[in-house]
């Protein structure tokens, strides 16, 4: 039988294990990438490794969440982040420089290489061929140290493109069809390969934003061939000595297979408050919106605003509706500069932004109260907008200028001939704001400012593990319920203490309070807990706070990682209905925790308020379960490296 893409790249890169799904393995990374909301813990963890330089082929620290400057912590993380960079052997992208996924795609992305990001958007690298996987971010440091990156190897799906998408349909509208299908827990487990006649239509770009948000599927990754498309971008970015052809046998297996007619797609969005709460425009109906915002690490190539820019020239944006556009890079602003499309966008009404993430954050932008916006973004959650009230709603840039225009939702099919933009034969090149690493490390100075705090370390766990039920959640709870992400938090990311007071007050503002009080305890949640984003504060915080464990009816990919790499146990309720005899400020314990782990996955907790026992699984390889009894993965690593 032959092989599929998703195997080939992973079985070059398999250091340990058997690569049946469900089974753990250990593979070889590559390339790793950082943001600096996340990238400041990830280098903290690394620096604690005592490592003198990274072990990669080449890692890459990129300057894009926390770039607005209202006090000096953001800066002094720059500084820190550069300063490590300079000194470890990473490659430092500025601030300006643009958006790292949509960047690394440009300029680093290789076709068979494995990538590791600590954001979970990683995988827009499969546009270009690549294996790549967010993460938290421990799990970066131990690969830039030199280590494997352990997971459980998926099942891959093959997604069957056909045929070709009709006039003022896009990528976007892909995934979106995928998401109505799927949902956002239709991805758990899986690799999402792309195949089919329907790919010689989609440029790497296109490619780009279906692998993109992939991750909201809660996909490990999403895959792409290497094909003439990908050596058509390669080429135009000065790299086609990069390229390498790589497909799928023709006789290649898959666990799954899903056929999407391109041609039978229209133009779509996703409702609030989910990704996956798709509809047609149409359906949708010419609601009225205040705001529409365009970029992001989905939507900000110079194929996509190049379409806005032609929508929206000699055109002005309706009056009611307040337009920001943020490009993805420094190559895609400077692009719009020379060919004059930036002055079709400025001169229709459009508010050009800083090429980083911006309101995809909410870092800035935040919608008026009640306020509908329409974005081109890939998550909706609530409150993710900086507006707890507004209603945001998920489109592609077509629908999105085409909104600007209107001040409804629009389908872009209403304007009438259809635009058209054509891949570059040449980019904009200059690396200019990429900084190489210094070749005389020890003459570097790390750089600490006083926002810097030390990351909480767990203990090796205890034998008898007890504590209040200090939250009783629904199903969905997201990176945003956990730890909230605007404008006002994202410059504390290095300082775990002042975190604490904010985790997890979208569910219940008492909680840091309470939990400080009780010096601890389990909280108790729904399906798909910690969907969203992969930053590791979502348990880094509860860490600090003194959670023991969390019980859950199921849990996201990412987040899950996150607990056992912090010693926090990440269980699984045996039997549902249990879920619903927990009541808050429960009592629960787990006695012989340490032995009862070692024996196998199945634990008995008991609720010693009403006095009933139950089962709860903890499914982990005999190398998961000794993380979580050292106390978490760099007491781990420390040990055994």
């Amino acid at each position: 039988m032959g092989k599929n893409l998703a195997y080939k790249i992973i079985e070059k890169h398999i250091i340990s294990g058997d690569m049946t799904a469900g089974n753990e393995i250990a593979i070889k990374i590559d390339q790793t990438l950082t943001q600096d909301s996340t990238g400041t813990m990830a280098y903290l963890q690394f620096e604690a490794m005592n490592i003198s330089q990274v072990k990669t082929k080449k890692s890459l620290a990129y300057i894009d969440h926390n770039t607005l400057q209202a006090g000096f912590e953001n800066a002094d993380d720059h500084k820190y982040i550069q300063s490590v960079a300079n000194k470890y052997g990473i490659y430092f992208s500025r601030a300006g420089n643009g958006i790292c996924h949509q960047v690394h795609l440009e300029r680093f992305g290789r076709p068979g290489w494995t990538l590791l990001g600590s954001d979970s958007h990683t995988p827009t690298g499969g546009g270009i061929g690549m294996i790549a996987i967010g993460s938290g971010g421990l799990d970066v440091a131990v690969a830039m140290a030199g280590g494997p990156y352990y997971m459980t190897m998926p099942k891959i799906c093959n997604v069957v493109l056909k045929g070709e998408l009709s006039p003022w349909v896009s990528a976007k509208d892909i995934i979106l069809e995928i998401l109505r299908r799927l949902t956002v827990k239709g991805g758990v487990g899986k690799i999402f390969e792309y195949s089919g006649d329907g790919l010689e239509h989609l440029s790497v770009p296109e490619r780009a934003t279906i692998t993109n948000m992939g991750a909201e599927l809660g996909a490990t990754t999403s895959v792409f061939p290497s094909d003439e498309r990908t050596l058509e971008f390669m080429r135009a970015q000065g790299r086609e000595d990069e390229w390498i052809e790589l497909k799928a046998d023709s006789d290649a297996t898959y666990d799954e297979t899903i056929e999407i007619d391109l041609s039978q797609i229209v133009p779509l969005v996703a409702k609030p408050h989910s990704p996956d709460n798709v509809e047609t425009v149409r359906d949708v109906g010419p609601i009225k919106v205040d705001q529409v915002c365009i970029g992001s690490c989905t939507n900000s190539s110079y194929m996509d605003l190049m379409k806005v820019a032609k929508i929206l020239k000699g055109k002005t944006v309706d009056h009611s509706v307040s337009l920001v556009i943020s490009p993805g890079s420094k190559q895609v602003n400077t692009m719009l500069a020379k060919n004059g499309a930036l002055a079709d966008l400025i001169d229709a009404g459009a508010r050009i932004l800083e090429s980083a993430c911006g309101p995809c954050i909410g870092m800035g932008q935040a919608p008026a109260t009640n306020a509908v916006s329409v974005r081109t973004f890939n998550r909706n959650f609530y409150g993710r907008s900086g507006t707890m009230s507004a209603n945001v709603y998920l489109t592609s840039p077509e629908v999105a200028a085409a909104t600007a225009l209107r001040g409804v939702l629009t389908d872009p099919r209403d304007l009438g001939e259809p635009i058209k933009v054509t891949m570059p034969d040449r980019f904009e090149v200059n690396d200019n704001s990429i900084i190489a690493p210094t070749d005389t490390p020890s003459e570097v100075q790390v750089v600490r400012g006083p926002n810097i705090k030390e990351f909480p370390i767990n203990d090796k766990l205890t034998e008898r593990v007890e504590g209040k039920t200090l939250m009783v959640m629904e199903d969905d709870i997201t990176t945003d319920h956990i730890m909230p992400s605007n404008a006002k938090l994202l410059p504390f990311r290095s300082n775990i203490p002042h975190l604490s007071d904010y985790c997890l007050v979208p569910v219940d503002a008492s909680f840091p309070k309470r939990a400080k009080e009780a010096g601890g305890g389990f909280l108790v949640a729904g399906h798909n807990y910690e969907q969203g984003s992969s930053r590791e504060h979502a348990a880094l915080v509860p860490l600090y706070l003194g959670i023991k464990a969390v019980i859950a009816k199921s849990f996201a990919r990412i987040h899950e990682s996150n607990l056992i790499n912090s010693g926090i146990l990440p269980l699984v309720f045996k039997d549902e209905a249990d879920y619903d005899k927990i009541e808050l400020d429960d009592k629960l314990s787990i006695d012989n925790a340490r032995e009862q782990i070692r024996k196998g996955n199945i634990l008995i907790v008991s609720n010693d308020t009403k006095g009933f026992v139950f089962e709860v699984r903890m499914d982990l390889s005999s190398r998961l379960k000794d993380i979580i009894l050292s106390g978490g993965l760099l007491n781990y690593t420390k040990k055994n490296v």
